[in-house]
């Protein structure tokens, strides 16, 4: 099967889908699509392919684990359509996504870092006891306060889902217990790291699944992989569609 790939026989859709156990109907999918180039027919109508398409099967299916399908499509289909410089662009793209990422992911991990532990209210400074829990906690004011920031800003955050204070049965105001506290701080330094409320507050889901920072040094580290692993499948990616380019260049 690889001979008759690199050979110039012409191939069936069964051939290209056993190369890469595909099914054929996936073939067809694939060049109604605009992935493959336009098969010929034979005189009965059948399609028949040639190493070209075989090119753009492979380099198709290098760029999805990168790029993922949409856009994998989108880069094909631009190739196909003969503007490479749209297909370079998608290319261009996914990879300053993938810089956005890692600076992403630095600065949270900075944030982690400089969050120490918070420091327990002083007798008197808005320390307060929940009747129904007995579970002490801060009100709103000195929580702000401590962070420099405005009350205001706290509640913006709670609307945001990155805090979530319960409230005080007998007055209605606003607790927030060593976990809120601690929310609030990581919020703070990534709000200072000029990340958007909804970049936060998946973060901050996280750290409360997990039940607190130390935890999410497993997060982090499948974090760190993931990028990897995403990086050497831009790079597979973007080989196989320049063998694919130079395919249709005739300097394959």
């Amino acid at each position: 099967m690889a001979r008759d790939l690199q050979s110039g026989r012409r191939l069936r859709p069964v051939d290209l889908a056993r190369a890469h156990g595909l099914s054929t109907q996936a073939i067809r999918n694939y060049e109604a699509d605009g992935i493959l180039p336009a098969a010929d027919r034979t005189p009965h109508g059948y399609r028949t392919y040639t190493p070209l398409h075989a090119g753009a099967l492979r380099a198709f299916l290098a760029l999805v684990p990168g790029h993922g399908h949409r856009t994998a499509t989108s880069i094909m289909r631009a190739v196909n359509q003969g503007t490479t410089g749209e297909a370079l662009r998608l290319v261009d793209e996914s990879h300053a996504q993938l810089l956005d990422d890692r600076h992403t992911l630095r600065a949270v991990e900075r944030a982690l870092r400089d969050l120490e532990p918070a420091p327990p209210a002083e007798p008197g400074a808005g320390a307060t006891t929940t009747a129904r829990s007995g579970a002490p906690g801060t009100f709103i004011g000195p929580v702000a306060g401590r962070l420099g920031i405005r009350p205001a800003t706290l509640r913006a955050w709670e609307r945001a889902g990155l805090v979530s204070p319960r409230r005080d049965p007998r007055t209605g105001y606003r607790v927030y217990d060593e976990a809120d506290v601690r929310d609030a701080r990581l919020a703070h330094q990534l709000r200072r790291g000029g990340h958007l409320l909804e970049q936060i507050a998946p973060l901050i889901s996280q750290v409360r699944a997990a039940g607190g920072l130390e935890p999410l040094e497993t997060v982090l580290r499948d974090w760190h992989t993931r990028l990897s692993t995403r990086g050497r499948a831009l790079l597979t990616g973007a080989a196989e569609l320049d063998a694919y380019l130079r395919l249709r260049d005739g300097r394959g």
